[in-house]
Protein backbone atom coordinates (compact mmCIF):
# COMPACT_ATOMS: atom_id res chain seq x y z
CA UNK A 1 0.00 0.00 0.00
CA UNK A 2 1.08 3.49 -1.16
CA UNK A 3 2.71 5.72 1.97
CA UNK A 4 2.86 8.59 0.11
CA UNK A 5 2.47 11.86 1.97
CA UNK A 6 -1.28 12.74 1.36
CA UNK A 7 -2.01 15.61 3.05
CA UNK A 8 0.57 18.08 4.64
CA UNK A 9 0.29 21.04 6.58
CA UNK A 10 3.70 23.13 6.42
CA UNK A 11 4.80 25.60 8.82
CA UNK A 12 1.20 26.12 9.64
CA UNK A 13 0.57 28.99 12.88
CA UNK A 14 -3.40 29.61 13.83
CA UNK A 15 -4.39 32.03 16.94
CA UNK A 16 -8.39 32.12 17.73
CA UNK A 17 -8.96 36.07 17.39
CA UNK A 18 -7.87 37.84 20.48
CA UNK A 19 -6.36 34.59 21.76
CA UNK A 20 -2.59 33.32 21.97
CA UNK A 21 -1.13 31.10 19.20
CA UNK A 22 -2.66 27.36 19.69
CA UNK A 23 -0.34 26.19 16.79
CA UNK A 24 2.98 27.51 15.72
CA UNK A 25 5.20 26.75 12.54
CA UNK A 26 3.81 23.00 12.36
CA UNK A 27 4.88 20.14 10.09
CA UNK A 28 2.41 17.74 10.11
CA UNK A 29 1.98 14.95 7.70
CA UNK A 30 -1.11 12.42 6.86
CA UNK A 31 0.53 9.66 5.20
CA UNK A 32 -1.92 7.68 2.61
CA UNK A 33 -2.08 4.01 3.72
CA UNK A 34 -1.27 4.23 7.35
CA UNK A 35 -3.46 4.82 10.24
CA UNK A 36 -2.57 7.79 12.35
CA UNK A 37 -3.38 8.37 16.07
CA UNK A 38 -3.29 11.88 17.11
CA UNK A 39 -2.72 12.11 20.79
CA UNK A 40 -1.97 15.02 23.56
CA UNK A 41 -3.62 16.46 26.34
CA UNK A 42 -6.17 19.05 26.71
CA UNK A 43 -5.65 22.63 25.02
CA UNK A 44 -2.43 20.91 22.70
CA UNK A 45 -3.96 21.97 19.73
CA UNK A 46 -5.76 18.62 18.28
CA UNK A 47 -9.16 20.00 17.25
CA UNK A 48 -7.42 22.82 15.56
CA UNK A 49 -5.16 20.56 13.93
CA UNK A 50 -7.94 18.64 12.76
CA UNK A 51 -9.76 21.18 11.64
CA UNK A 52 -6.93 22.80 9.88
CA UNK A 53 -6.67 19.36 7.45
CA UNK A 54 -10.08 19.09 7.03
CA UNK A 55 -10.38 23.00 5.60
CA UNK A 56 -12.96 24.12 8.62
CA UNK A 57 -9.47 26.65 9.36
CA UNK A 58 -6.73 28.42 7.35
CA UNK A 59 -3.75 28.60 8.83
CA UNK A 60 -2.38 32.35 9.51
CA UNK A 61 0.85 31.53 7.90
CA UNK A 62 2.02 27.85 6.35
CA UNK A 63 0.09 26.37 4.07
CA UNK A 64 -1.89 22.87 3.77
CA UNK A 65 -1.53 20.65 0.71
CA UNK A 66 -3.12 17.80 -0.77
CA UNK A 67 -0.85 15.67 -2.55
CA UNK A 68 1.99 18.23 -2.80
CA UNK A 69 -0.61 20.78 -3.90
CA UNK A 70 -1.33 24.26 -2.13
CA UNK A 71 -5.55 24.41 -1.21
CA UNK A 72 -7.21 26.63 -2.10
CA UNK A 73 -10.16 28.28 -0.04
CA UNK A 74 -12.44 29.68 -2.53
CA UNK A 75 -15.64 28.03 -2.99
CA UNK A 76 -14.34 25.07 -5.77
CA UNK A 77 -10.83 24.97 -3.76
CA UNK A 78 -13.04 23.75 -0.82
CA UNK A 79 -15.51 21.20 -2.81
CA UNK A 80 -12.15 19.78 -3.85
CA UNK A 81 -10.51 19.51 -0.26
CA UNK A 82 -13.84 17.81 1.15
CA UNK A 83 -13.82 15.24 -1.37
CA UNK A 84 -10.76 14.44 -0.17
CA UNK A 85 -11.30 14.83 3.68
CA UNK A 86 -14.11 14.65 6.14
CA UNK A 87 -13.96 15.27 9.74
CA UNK A 88 -16.62 13.57 12.16
CA UNK A 89 -16.50 15.34 15.51
CA UNK A 90 -16.76 13.62 18.67
CA UNK A 91 -20.24 14.56 19.39
CA UNK A 92 -22.48 13.20 16.86
CA UNK A 93 -25.67 15.41 18.09
CA UNK A 94 -23.49 18.12 16.96
CA UNK A 95 -23.19 16.65 13.40
CA UNK A 96 -26.44 15.29 12.87
CA UNK A 97 -29.62 17.41 12.06
CA UNK A 98 -31.79 15.44 9.47
CA UNK A 99 -35.08 14.07 10.59
CA UNK A 100 -33.41 10.57 9.38
CA UNK A 101 -30.90 8.59 9.29
CA UNK A 102 -30.59 8.13 5.42
CA UNK A 103 -31.47 11.97 4.79
CA UNK A 104 -28.77 12.82 7.12
CA UNK A 105 -26.25 10.39 5.15
CA UNK A 106 -27.58 12.20 1.84
CA UNK A 107 -27.10 15.49 2.59
CA UNK A 108 -23.24 15.96 1.85
CA UNK A 109 -23.81 13.68 -1.61
CA UNK A 110 -26.86 16.08 -2.90
CA UNK A 111 -25.05 19.25 -2.07
CA UNK A 112 -22.02 17.38 -4.62
CA UNK A 113 -24.77 17.80 -7.39
CA UNK A 114 -24.89 14.25 -7.80
CA UNK A 115 -27.58 12.56 -9.22
CA UNK A 116 -30.09 11.01 -7.26
CA UNK A 117 -29.32 7.73 -8.43
CA UNK A 118 -25.60 8.08 -7.54
CA UNK A 119 -26.79 9.53 -3.93
CA UNK A 120 -28.97 6.77 -3.41
CA UNK A 121 -25.48 3.92 -4.02
CA UNK A 122 -23.94 6.28 -2.00
CA UNK A 123 -26.02 6.50 0.79
CA UNK A 124 -26.68 2.30 0.59
CA UNK A 125 -23.16 1.81 0.31
CA UNK A 126 -22.04 4.11 3.35
CA UNK A 127 -25.11 2.24 5.80
CA UNK A 128 -23.81 -0.93 4.56
CA UNK A 129 -20.01 -0.28 5.73
CA UNK A 130 -20.99 1.21 8.79
CA UNK A 131 -23.75 -1.79 9.86
CA UNK A 132 -26.65 0.80 10.41
CA UNK A 133 -28.70 -0.17 6.58
CA UNK A 134 -31.53 -1.37 8.90
CA UNK A 135 -31.77 2.21 10.37
CA UNK A 136 -32.17 4.33 7.22
CA UNK A 137 -35.47 5.24 8.53
CA UNK A 138 -34.83 5.71 11.72
CA UNK A 139 -35.38 9.47 12.91
CA UNK A 140 -32.39 10.33 14.31
CA UNK A 141 -33.74 11.35 18.06
CA UNK A 142 -34.25 7.90 18.27
CA UNK A 143 -31.02 6.75 17.68
CA UNK A 144 -28.80 5.44 20.64
CA UNK A 145 -25.54 6.92 21.45
CA UNK A 146 -23.38 4.48 19.65
CA UNK A 147 -25.59 4.39 16.48
CA UNK A 148 -25.48 8.38 16.33
CA UNK A 149 -21.73 8.42 16.44
CA UNK A 150 -21.91 5.54 13.34
CA UNK A 151 -24.56 7.95 11.36
CA UNK A 152 -22.42 11.00 11.64
CA UNK A 153 -19.65 9.24 10.28
CA UNK A 154 -21.55 7.28 7.91
CA UNK A 155 -22.19 10.96 6.44
CA UNK A 156 -18.87 11.27 5.81
CA UNK A 157 -18.00 8.53 4.59
CA UNK A 158 -20.69 8.86 1.79
CA UNK A 159 -18.68 11.08 0.73
CA UNK A 160 -16.53 9.01 -0.43
CA UNK A 161 -12.55 10.63 0.94
CA UNK A 162 -9.42 9.71 1.27
CA UNK A 163 -8.67 10.34 4.58
CA UNK A 164 -11.31 10.29 7.31
CA UNK A 165 -10.69 12.19 10.78
CA UNK A 166 -12.25 10.73 13.77
CA UNK A 167 -12.50 13.22 17.04
CA UNK A 168 -12.59 10.71 19.74
CA UNK A 169 -14.72 8.12 17.79
CA UNK A 170 -14.80 5.84 21.22
CA UNK A 171 -15.68 7.88 23.83
CA UNK A 172 -18.77 7.05 25.30
CA UNK A 173 -19.10 3.38 23.43
CA UNK A 174 -19.24 0.42 25.20
CA UNK A 175 -16.44 -2.13 25.23
CA UNK A 176 -18.40 -4.00 22.27
CA UNK A 177 -19.31 -0.86 20.94
CA UNK A 178 -15.63 0.03 20.52
CA UNK A 179 -14.77 -3.10 18.89
CA UNK A 180 -17.47 -2.94 16.13
CA UNK A 181 -16.34 0.68 15.35
CA UNK A 182 -12.91 -0.46 15.21
CA UNK A 183 -13.80 -3.44 12.74
CA UNK A 184 -15.80 -0.97 10.74
CA UNK A 185 -12.31 1.37 10.64
CA UNK A 186 -10.47 -1.99 9.54
CA UNK A 187 -12.92 -2.36 6.43
CA UNK A 188 -12.65 1.35 5.53
CA UNK A 189 -9.09 1.28 5.56
CA UNK A 190 -9.07 -2.25 3.47
CA UNK A 191 -11.08 -0.09 0.74
CA UNK A 192 -8.58 2.41 0.53
CA UNK A 193 -9.33 5.34 3.23
CA UNK A 194 -6.84 6.75 5.25
CA UNK A 195 -7.60 7.02 8.85
CA UNK A 196 -6.69 10.07 11.18
CA UNK A 197 -7.85 9.26 15.14
CA UNK A 198 -7.73 11.72 17.68
CA UNK A 199 -7.69 9.86 21.54
CA UNK A 200 -6.62 10.20 24.85
CA UNK A 201 -6.64 6.07 24.59
CA UNK A 202 -2.34 5.63 24.45
CA UNK A 203 -3.49 1.72 24.80
CA UNK A 204 -6.03 2.07 21.59
CA UNK A 205 -3.27 4.11 19.96
CA UNK A 206 -0.91 1.03 20.11
CA UNK A 207 -3.29 -1.36 18.99
CA UNK A 208 -4.78 0.08 16.11
CA UNK A 209 -2.67 2.84 14.64
CA UNK A 210 0.57 2.28 12.47
CA UNK A 211 1.90 5.92 13.34
CA UNK A 212 1.12 8.08 16.03
CA UNK A 213 1.55 11.97 16.74
CA UNK A 214 2.35 13.59 19.60
CA UNK A 215 1.44 17.11 20.05
CA UNK A 216 3.93 18.42 23.01
CA UNK A 217 4.67 22.23 23.25
CA UNK A 218 7.62 21.72 21.08
CA UNK A 219 5.50 20.60 18.03
CA UNK A 220 4.35 17.30 16.56
CA UNK A 221 6.34 14.21 16.67
CA UNK A 222 5.24 11.70 14.83
CA UNK A 223 6.52 8.27 13.70
CA UNK A 224 6.03 4.20 14.23
CA UNK A 225 3.08 3.86 17.08
CA UNK A 226 5.54 1.44 19.03
CA UNK A 227 7.84 3.71 18.49
CA UNK A 228 6.49 7.06 19.57
CA UNK A 229 4.72 5.29 22.48
CA UNK A 230 7.65 4.56 23.92
CA UNK A 231 8.84 7.86 24.44
CA UNK A 232 8.18 8.75 28.24
CA UNK A 233 9.91 11.91 27.78
CA UNK A 234 7.58 12.86 25.39
CA UNK A 235 4.49 11.01 26.61
CA UNK A 236 4.65 13.15 29.84
CA UNK A 237 5.10 16.61 27.73
CA UNK A 238 1.94 15.08 25.90
CA UNK A 239 0.31 14.65 29.52
CA UNK A 240 -0.05 11.30 28.78
CA UNK A 241 0.90 8.00 30.57
CA UNK A 242 2.50 4.56 29.51
CA UNK A 243 0.58 2.10 27.26
CA UNK A 244 0.12 -1.09 29.34
CA UNK A 245 1.91 -3.06 26.16
CA UNK A 246 4.74 -0.99 26.17
CA UNK A 247 4.97 -1.61 30.06
CA UNK A 248 4.27 -5.58 30.09
CA UNK A 249 6.67 -5.76 27.18
CA UNK A 250 9.65 -3.98 29.47
CA UNK A 251 9.24 -6.17 32.48
CA UNK A 252 8.79 -9.36 30.03
CA UNK A 253 11.83 -8.53 28.58
CA UNK A 254 13.57 -7.57 31.72
CA UNK A 255 12.56 -11.11 33.57
CA UNK A 256 14.11 -12.59 29.94
CA UNK A 257 10.62 -13.63 28.67
CA UNK A 258 11.04 -12.43 25.93
CA UNK A 259 13.51 -11.16 23.07
CA UNK A 260 13.60 -8.87 20.13
CA UNK A 261 13.53 -5.34 19.86
CA UNK A 262 10.13 -4.40 19.62
CA UNK A 263 8.35 -2.58 22.97
CA UNK A 264 6.08 -5.48 23.56
CA UNK A 265 2.61 -6.48 22.88
CA UNK A 266 -0.03 -4.74 21.33
CA UNK A 267 -3.27 -6.19 22.23
CA UNK A 268 -4.22 -8.81 25.37
CA UNK A 269 -4.51 -11.20 22.65
CA UNK A 270 -0.64 -11.19 21.86
CA UNK A 271 0.43 -10.89 25.08
CA UNK A 272 -1.71 -14.46 25.87
CA UNK A 273 0.37 -15.67 23.09
CA UNK A 274 3.37 -14.30 24.50
CA UNK A 275 3.04 -15.90 27.51
CA UNK A 276 2.03 -19.50 26.33
CA UNK A 277 5.22 -19.50 24.53
CA UNK A 278 7.05 -19.12 27.80
CA UNK A 279 5.18 -21.61 29.90
CA UNK A 280 5.85 -24.00 27.06
CA UNK A 281 9.14 -23.04 26.01
CA UNK A 282 7.97 -21.89 22.51
CA UNK A 283 9.45 -18.88 20.56
CA UNK A 284 8.35 -16.18 22.58
CA UNK A 285 10.00 -13.53 20.10
CA UNK A 286 8.04 -10.07 19.71
CA UNK A 287 7.70 -9.53 16.09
Amino acid sequence: MSESVLLALRGASFAYEDGPPVLGGLDFEVREGRALALLGRNGSGKTTLMRLLSGGLRPDDGELTVEGRPVRYDRTGLTALRTTVQLVVQDPDDQLFAASVGQDVSFGPLNLGLSDTEVRARVAESLAALDITALADRPTHLLSYGQRKRTAIAGAVAMRPRVLILDEPTAGLDPDGQERLLATLDGLRENGTTVVMATHDVDLALRWADDAALLTPSGAHTGPAADVLARTDLLAAAGLRLPWGVAVGRLLRAQGLVTGSAVGPRSPEELAALVTASVTGGDAHVP
